[in-house]
């Protein structure tokens, strides 16, 4: 197998954090890309990914070839689609879905910016909290936050979450700070429901992950109705640490718990294997990896 191939398989097990998934993408044997990837890693002479019971991570050295592989990668494919038809075409209607927290603060606004390098673009926003289906909804691509299902969907890792427990200073005057994790049964925790159910908080203990269900006042499917109520002080929240990062910096709310502050949660781009990420979805996902880029509590590390 050339190079470039297993460049390919490299991306796609990176992207998919999974050989089978990557496998699955190119069409190819699991056996077959944990191969290729270990021939490419005794071409370079180092280790790219790293192979645990818990299953993979990517080496610093790692993260700066996929980098590199994705960008010639995307140039080699863009220089072969502009030779069979002229140029990429960017035009037309990509469907896209994302959580409305996404599209609200950080993809809405800057929208101005894309559609003036291509104004023959329109997009369609599905804004949810709901995992739409990319088949049978005939969505484009999807920004999607967490792990995903062994689907077969094509995925690239764009960014990252991570979570924090805030509460305002006046919440905090008045019912104490919780010292650690079994604190938080004598707090107001206001739970975000997904598909009519409380999320449950997530943790890191000292022995391992550890789940709270968390009760209080206040149950909403929108994140932003949690902002205002902890901003109101009416409890304790868990969210992600960038919807919450001005008002830390403000003063207008204080982070709690960091000791337990749970791993991050991958940002991903998600299409089908029936829409290539080139053209209008190449573009566009580009577009947001960039945003994420320039945000501190967003961008890939």
């Amino acid at each position: 197998m050339d190079q470039l191939k297993r460049m390919r398989l490299f991306v796609r097990t990176v992207e998919t954090e999974s050989f089978s998934r990557a496998g699955k993408a190119e069409s190819v044997a699991q056996s077959t890309v944990s191969k290729e990837v270990a021939a490419l890693e005794a071409h370079l002479g180092t280790l790219l990914i790293r192979r645990s019971s818990r299953g993979l991570s990517v080496t610093d050295k790692g993260r700066e070839f996929y980098d590199f592989a994705v960008g010639m990668l995307s140039d080699l494919e863009t220089a072969e689609a502009r030779i069979r038809s002229g140029e990429i075409s960017v035009r037309g209607r990509l469907r896209v879905t994302c959580s409305p927290v996404f599209s609200n603060r950080l993809i809405a606004p800057r929208l101005p910016a894309l559609f003036a390098n291509y104004p023959d673009l329109t997009i369609d926003m599905e804004v949810s909290e709901r995992y739409v289906s990319l088949i049978e909804d005939g969505v484009d691509v999807a920004i999607r936050i967490g792990e995903l299902p062994d689907s077969g969907l094509l995925a690239r890792h764009i960014g990252c979450v991570e979570t924090t427990v805030v509460a305002s200073p006046a919440y905090l005057e008045e019912h104490g700070t919780p010292a650690n994790l079994d604190d938080l049964a004598s707090h107001s925790c206001l739970p975000f429901t997904f598909q009519g159910s409380s999320k449950t908080w997530k943790f890191q203990g000292p022995e391992g992950p550890v789940v709270v269900p968390p009760f209080g006042p206040l149950r909403t499917n929108d994140p932003e109705s949690v902002h205002v109520a902890v901003l109101a002080g009416m409890g304790l929240a868990q969210g992600p640490s960038w919807m919450f990062a001005d008002d830390i910096e403000a003063g207008r709310l204080v982070s709690v718990l960091q000791e337990y502050t749970p791993r991050l949660y991958p940002i991903q781009a998600v299409s089908s294997t029936t829409r290539r990420m080139t053209g209008a979805i190449k573009v566009f996902v580009d577009f947001v990896a960039a945003l994420l880029k320039d945000e501190p509590h967003l961008r890939l590390r």
